[in-house]
């Protein structure tokens, strides 16, 4: 993505859309459109990337949703997932599937050793690291498993050492932003422009209206999340794009 992409995203639970505040399983927000019809919807509006997300599988692990995911691949979107990637058999199930790019989270922190074998094994291009990240008052960590666990690594730590080793995407929610509709935390993506430029950085949670995506463009970012906003109809796929 040499430019800055338009990505909305589809979050899915037991094959239904939801959104979570905070990442919390406790305050679901459930939305009417099917996952297929939504995707559909986001296509027809321009969009070409879509952002799926299985929260069962974030959780519990496993994939849970595959089926759901595979319709999505053939709506001609190009799909990136992630949730419940726990070893090379699950990626090698969604690339099956038809996803174009797998989004690996808790791996990515719990193993980095792992991941890095696979960037070589699959490309770069097919590997999107998810570093999402929580302001502790000192550092910025990186929450595990769907967010509900912690762990003893930071961003500063990982960012680099991942840009140093040759990957190229990587996706950073600050959670505290994720669906609050609250704006997204520009500072945190200077920050990850300082510390690993060489990383093109999809930036997730808190975007509200074209003003947020207009600021994360100017500050370089290779794509923009959009969940929330989206699915209550504050910003449209076309007001994005026109960004």
């Amino acid at each position: 993505m040499s430019t800055t992409t338009i990505i909305p995203a589809i979050d899915l639970r037991d094959g239904r859309v939801v959104r979570l505040a905070q990442g919390d399983y406790a305050r679901e927000t459930r939305y009417a459109p099917t996952p297929l019809d939504l995707a559909r919807s986001y296509r027809d509006a321009g969009a070409e990337w879509l952002h799926v997300v299985d929260l069962d599988g974030a959780r519990e692990g496993g994939l849970g949703n595959l089926e759901t995911i595979a319709a999505l691949c053939g709506s001609g979107l190009k799909v990136q997932c992630g949730g419940g990637v726990r070893a090379a058999a699950d990626v090698e199930r969604l690339l099956g599937a038809g996803v174009a790019r797998v989004v690996v989270g808790s791996v990515a922190v719990s193993a980095p050793e792992t991941v890095l074998a696979w960037l070589a094994q699959y490309g770069v291009e097919r590997i999107c690291l998810a570093l999402d990240t929580r302001w502790d008052g000192g550092a910025w960590t990186l929450p595990v498993r769907g967010w509900t666990a912690a762990s003893a690594q930071t961003l500063d730590g990982l960012a680099p050492r991942f840009a140093a080793a040759g990957a190229k995407h990587l996706l950073c929610t600050d959670i505290a932003r994720d669906g609050m509709l609250q704006g997204p935390n520009l500072s945190l993506y200077e920050h990850l422009a300082h510390i690993a430029p060489a990383l093109a950085v999809q930036a997730s949670g808190g975007v509200r209206d074209v003003h947020d995506v207009s600021d994360l463009r100017e500050l370089g970012v290779a794509g923009v999340i959009l969940g929330r906003s989206l699915l209550e109809g504050r910003l449209t796929v076309q007001q994005a794009l026109a960004c």
